[in-house]
């Protein structure tokens, strides 16, 4: 058990690293707190400093999520039937350190890509279908928001119809409900048709 409060506090730190001030700081960029949407996540650092910027953001909050769970479904199989339930634990650790970063005054990113490495690892199948969502959503709209909605929307469909678990439809409810709250102002300026385009 002291096992899983160690991955539980992991989870959180890893996912509480600001991949997109990191990014920004190592590229000259200026801080994406202070500059365009004013977030740290990969859409911004892509308006800001180019696609580089935006995919290394992506890539390492991606990763944010994936480490941790893949870790703790290694080292946490003495749990038996409790490791699924806390391996899902583990993984809404990383997201609420990602949303909730102690090194950004608890204030954080919106939680897309961080939740979809945690999908990538649990529950691959549902990631790769919510990432064709995102993928057309995007395309179609040239809005990277309306994509994160949409996949935000669908995530716990796309889990419970592939995954008999319910640990990670749990799960994806909990992450589908934080991405949505994160992205009301994006709601907002979408209704009133003030979301920029890619």
């Amino acid at each position: 058990m002291a096992a899983f409060f160690l991955f539980l506090a992991g989870g959180y730190l890893v996912g509480a690293v600001p991949t997109g001030l990191v990014v920004a700081r190592l590229l000259g960029g200026p801080d994406p707190r202070q500059a365009g949407s004013g977030n740290v996540g990969a859409a911004n650092l892509y308006r800001l400093l180019g696609p580089k910027a935006g995919g290394l953001t992506l890539a390492g909050d991606a990763l944010k999520g994936a480490l941790p769970v893949l870790l703790a479904r290694l080292y946490l199989t003495p749990l038996g039937p409790w490791q699924e339930s806390a391996v899902a634990a583990v993984g809404l650790a990383a997201l609420v350190g990602h949303l909730c970063s102690l090194f950004l005054g608890f204030r954080g990113g919106k939680g897309v890509a961080t939740a979809f490495g945690v999908l990538a690892v649990l529950t691959p199948w549902a990631a790769v279908n919510l990432l064709a969502v995102y993928l057309l959503a995007v395309h179609r709209s040239r809005v990277f928001s309306v994509g994160s909605l949409m996949a935000a929307w669908l995530m716990p469909l796309a889990v419970g119809l592939f995954y008999d678990s319910k640990a990670y439809l749990l799960m994806a409810g909990i992450f589908s409900g934080l991405i949505l709250v994160r992205h009301r102002d994006n709601l907002e300026r979408l209704f009133r048709g003030e979301e920029p385009q890619i």
